[in-house]
């Protein structure tokens, strides 16, 4: 499959990595492709010649699949330079969370709990399968997770059960993950605060070493 990925930054670059593992094609998108860290990935990733660099619209046209990993403040701004109409009928991966850096203590949630930014993205995406994933974890342990208490759940969530079905079997269970369906879009109100604990445990803590797991029995 043909991947497109909206962001450079570590996320955009560790999910890159892991799908070119998978035997993907994959073409990050991003306004500086010049910059050192995506010159060293595209060096690193690009043993089997599955790898490319070019603009947000360059790799939003290249994908069948797209996965967004900008940061809240630049997502909608990536979305225009990517050119919506490329979104058109394709699944697309969510994998923000709205985080407002501007107070002095913990990060906040810019928005939640009455609207998210999974909901956004498919209200600006409305042609597009928007499947939120991947937020609730740190990139180091997004590819092939190892605890010792096995497998860590991924919680992902979409409108389209044939997306979440594909984000399933291309993604998140070939990365390793366990992987729970919560339902329709709107669930990415509980998926955005539940990366809040995540984040905060890690703050306080100085660790990303954990992840969640849902228990049955």
């Amino acid at each position: 499959m043909k991947i497109g990925i909206l962001g450079s930054g570590e996320v955009g670059r560790r999910l890159g990595k892991g799908c070119i593992d998978l035997g993907h094609h994959v073409m990050i998108g991003t306004r500086n492709p010049e910059k050192k860290e995506i010159q060293e990935w595209l060096k690193d990733s690009n043993s089997k010649n599955k790898a490319f660099v070019g603009t947000f619209a360059e790799a939003s046209a290249f994908g069948d699949l797209l996965i967004i990993a900008t940061l809240w403040s630049g997502t909608e701004n990536a979305i225009d330079l990517a050119i919506p109409t490329n979104f058109k009928d394709k699944i697309v991966v969510d994998t923000t969370n709205p985080l407002d850096f501007t107070k002095e203590n913990l990060p906040q949630l810019s928005i939640g709990f009455d609207k998210s930014a999974g909901e956004t993205i498919q209200s600006i995406l409305s042609d597009s399968k928007v499947v939120k994933a991947f937020n609730i974890v740190g990139n180091p342990h997004m590819i092939k997770p190892d605890f010792p208490s096995g497998p860590p759940t991924m919680f992902i969530c979409g409108n389209s059960e044939d997306a979440k079905k594909t984000v399933i079997e291309t993604l998140t269970n070939p990365f390793g993950w366990e992987t729970i369906d919560l339902g329709g879009i709107e669930q990415s109100r509980l998926l955005e605060p539940l990366a809040m604990i995540w984040i905060n445990y890690y703050l306080i803590t100085g660790s990303g070493n954990h992840a969640f797991k849902l228990l049955k029995k």
